[in-house]
């Protein structure tokens, strides 16, 4: 039981900023900490929704509650996710050979493309968020959860590009029988609860998510050779934007 407690306490560590007691980051306590990694998005979730009803009750416009949507996930989450996805799309546009890319995902240094498609993605997600109904916060709050269950999810099913890397060294840590067990059940619960609050934008979210994880997985085994933890940051982000996207441009018709 100790050890899955500090599974939980490493993982939150690990993924976010929330202050929780310290665990030593052995072998043995991470080898069920993947299993966790989606109660981080079950409290932005959580966050998203409480900051749309707190916005509609002050009558805040638009722009003040969409920007408080897009800060959310990145003040939870510290911008680990984000720095992921800066690292790989400046590695994508690098035309580079794979063992060039997975340089250019170690390297520290901002690229132009990190910055160009950083900013890109910040003017996208605060359009997106402007225009998504407050109906819909309950089923993308459900997203955040989602996508980090596919994410672990990937860590037992795809393969590893750098086995010297956090990611590798996770994936050697976790209990992988365990950990397909546990995130499809954390699939299931995610697919079932968005069904359950509107079966239009719920089908909307998971099919978009799935669909993304299709994406996800030819770009890190075609480009990379397996997943990286920064592939794996890159498919959160962009996975809960889509979600945004596809789940406010479907309310625009339901």
């Amino acid at each position: 039981m100790k050890k899955v407690w500090n599974s939980f306490l490493i993982a939150f560590a690990m993924f976010s900023k929330i202050p929780v007691p310290r665990a030593d980051w052995e072998k043995e306590n991470m080898k069920y900490m993947i299993c966790f990694f989606p109660g981080i998005g079950m409290v932005i979730g959580l966050l998203i929704f409480g900051y749309g009803r707190f916005c509609a009750l002050a009558d805040m416009g638009d722009l003040m509650r969409a920007a408080g949507f897009v800060l959310i996930p990145l003040l939870v989450t510290g911008g680990i996710h984000l720095d992921g996805y800066l690292d790989t799309v400046d590695a994508l546009s690098s035309w580079q050979p794979k063992e060039r890319k997975l340089e250019i995902l170690k390297d520290s240094h901002a690229g132009a493309f990190a910055v160009i498609m950083g900013c890109a993605y910040f003017i996208l997600a605060l359009g997106v968020w402007s225009e998504v109904d407050e109906k819909a916060l309950p089923v993308l709050g459900i997203g955040f959860v989602l996508s980090r269950a596919l994410s672990g999810m990937a860590l037992a099913a795809f393969p590893c590009a750098n086995k010297k890397g956090s990611l590798g060294m996770f994936a050697d840590a976790a209990q992988k029988r365990v950990l397909k067990a546990v995130l499809v059940l954390w699939i299931l619960a995610c697919a079932g609860a968005a069904f359950w609050l509107d079966w239009r934008r719920g089908l909307i979210l998971a099919g978009t998510a799935f669909a993304v994880y299709g994406y996800y997985y030819h770009v890190a085994v075609k480009e990379f050779g397996g997943t990286t933890g920064d592939i794996a940051g890159f498919f959160v982000q962009v996975c809960e934007l889509m979600m945004a996207c596809t789940v406010m441009l479907g309310g625009k018709f339901v």
